[in-house]
C-alpha cells in the first residue's frame, strides 16, 4: 500500500444503469444484441428508472434486487456493488453524483455516456 492513496479518499457506491439509444454501448448482459437498448428512448429510461427508484426509496423494493433484475451493468450480478473506487476512476458525471451523497442516501437520475443511473453510496 502506497501512503500517498490513502483509502478514505475513496467512496464506495451501487447503481443501477438503464442504456438507451444515445449509450455508448448499446448491449447488455440482458440484452446483447442491444435490442430493446436500440428502441429505448433517454426519456423512456429515465422514467423507468424513476419508478424503480420510487419502488426503493418508498421500501417497496430493495436497492440490490432491482439492480440485480433490471440494470443494464455487469455490476447487477452483484446487486449493483461496484466496489471502493476514488477520484479519477469513474466518468465525472457519476463520480460527482456520488461523492455528493451520503452514505446510504439515493441520487437522483445521473447522466453519462453509459445511459442513465441512479447511485447508492453505501461507503
Amino acid at each position: 500500500m502506497s501512503s500517498s492513496s490513502s483509502s478514505s479518499d475513496k467512496v464506495r457506491a451501487s447503481h443501477i444503469l438503464i442504456k438507451h439509444q444515445g449509450s455508448r454501448r448499446k448491449a447488455s448482459w440482458k440484452d446483447p444484441e442491444g435490442r430493446i437498448i436500440t428502441n429505448t428512448t433517454r426519456d423512456a429510461a429515465v422514467s423507468q428508472l424513476k419508478s424503480l427508484r420510487d419502488d426503493i426509496v418508498s421500501g417497496k423494493s430493495k436497492f440490490d434486487d432491482v439492480a440485480s433484475r433490471f440494470s443494464d451493468c455487469s455490476s447487477a450480478k452483484r446487486g449493483g456493488d461496484l466496489g471502493p473506487f476514488g477520484k479519477g476512476q469513474m466518468q465525472k458525471p457519476f463520480e460527482e453524483a456520488t461523492y455528493a451523497l451520503k452514505v446510504g442516501e439515493i441520487s437522483d437520475i445521473v447522466d453519462t455516456d453509459s445511459g442513465v443511473h441512479i447511485i447508492m453510496r453505501t461507503g
